[in-house]
């Protein structure tokens, strides 16, 4: 089966309508929606929730191909736009902090790559973005001060809240190289990000659902 995790239901609902599933069973904080080879988990926002809701896929069905799909910040100012969709190739976390050297650091400085072989060219009315980077954290990013802190740091593309984890996960399974990771433009995890992002929501989530189309068929 295809397996789906997204953090939010107004990212769930576009996937759940455009594929007919239905609701199947309901956890304590994440709901599963299905049909005949598509499975998702509506996980809830954050690496923990994201880190459940993927154990859950990989130990209660086969899953051949995982994707994580949502919306997330750009780090890039003026050079991306709402509605971009960005195809995630390495993730980092940029929350994670240890004060020591060797392997504790090494670790905390981790960056998953994943080489799942997606690369796609089309007529979209939108940018769309190949090997990008993603940062993940359990924190809503609006700080334009903290954005030119981060792309500084990382040189990163996107920023979100579950990525990681859903990698972290995957490469626990060996599935790793099996995921896909579809992030399109909210807003520009600036001071403005807190209205932009649900006002972009439903813009940016069509443009995502045209490369998840794509990558299904």
């Amino acid at each position: 089966m295809i397996g789906i995790i997204t953090a939010m239901q107004e990212e769930a609902e576009h996937i759940i309508k455009m594929y007919g599933l239905k609701n199947t069973k309901k956890l304590k904080n994440i709901s599963i929606y299905e049909n005949d080879n598509i499975v998702l988990a509506l996980a809830g926002i954050g690496k923990v929730q994201a880190s459940i809701g993927v154990t859950y896929l990989f130990l209660n069905y086969d899953i051949s191909k995982l994707i994580n799909i949502g919306i997330a910040g750009s780090l890039l100012g003026k050079n991306a736009s709402i509605g971009d969709v960005f195809l995630v190739n390495k993730i980092s976390q940029h929350d994670m902090y240890l004060p020591f050297d060797g392997s504790h650091l090494d670790y905390a400085k981790r960056e998953i790559v994943i080489n799942n072989n997606i690369f796609l060219d089309g007529d979209f009315e939108f940018k769309l973005v190949n090997n990008s980077y993603c940062l993940t954290g359990d924190q809503f990013i609006d700080d334009n001060n903290k954005v030119s802190e981060l792309r500084g740091k990382y040189n990163a593309d996107v920023i979100e809240m579950e990525a990681f984890a859903v990698a972290s996960v995957a490469r626990e399974f060996d599935k790793l190289d099996n995921c896909i990771f579809i992030k399109a433009i909210s807003d520009g995890a600036d001071s403005d990000a807190k209205d932009a992002h649900m006002g972009n929501l439903d813009f940016a989530m069509q443009n995502s659902l045209k490369v998840l189309e794509k990558i299904i068929n």
